[in-house]
């Protein structure tokens, strides 16, 4: 097993612990790491773009005028495209744009994402990381001292002062281990865990 330094909240190195190679020290293939990131994106889509075709819009189906010796043009009834307030043809409609992407393949793809920040030394590992109150100041001065700014942040259980303390800050995240996931791994240069953290989805990936 590989090791990697744990550190107190003032950047300080205070122990040193394993973390499993099979999770930490795999190969990356970028094209699984891809396609699960763009799953991932395209299940976010609403997909929510709607119109009305000719059969939703409320007008009336009676034929607006004869069909001959006005000497104007033929016509339908009044829900027709070609009529202001008709419906729209071939219109954009809900649809999903999900697609599935296996198990074993998200996993594959989250070790992977893992494994790279490790590599890159872009992994910081905390023994604990709670506020006793609510201040966006104090979790600066945290972030300060492992000179971080774009940082995911992976906790084990919910943390209220935590979640508003860095809620409005640009390019930080906060996840619950259970949620912890490939895009947002990707758009965040820096992975910190709180180590029991670390040790949930040690336990998730190994299985």
């Amino acid at each position: 097993m590989a090791l990697i330094d744990v550190y107190n909240v003032k950047g300080e190195k205070i122990l040193e612990r394993d973390i499993r190679d099979e999770i930490f020290n795999v190969s990356i293939r970028e094209d699984i790491v891809h396609q699960v990131a763009k799953g991932q994106l395209a299940s976010s889509r609403s997909g929510i773009a709607s119109t009305k075709n000719r059969s939703k819009v409320k007008a009336s189906g009676r034929k607006l005028w004869r069909q001959k010796g006005t000497g104007r043009a033929r016509v339908g009834a009044a829900s027709s495209p070609l009529r202001r307030g008709g419906g729209v043809a071939f219109g954009p409609i809900p649809r999903d744009y999900s697609f599935k992407t296996n198990k074993k393949a998200r996993k594959a793809a989250l070790r992977m994402a893992l494994a790279d920040k490790f590599k890159a030394g872009h992994l910081i590992v905390v023994d604990n990381f709670e506020l006793e109150d609510i201040k966006t100041k104090k979790f600066f001065e945290i972030l300060k001292n492992f000179d971080l700014d774009s940082v995911l942040i992976v906790t084990e259980k919910p943390d209220e002062n935590l979640e508003k303390s860095c809620r409005n800050i640009r390019k930080v995240k906060l996840l619950r281990a259970e949620g912890l996931n490939v895009y947002d791994i990707l758009t965040h240069e820096y992975l910190l865990f709180v180590e029991p953290a670390l040790g949930i989805v040690e336990e998730a990936l190994a299985k």
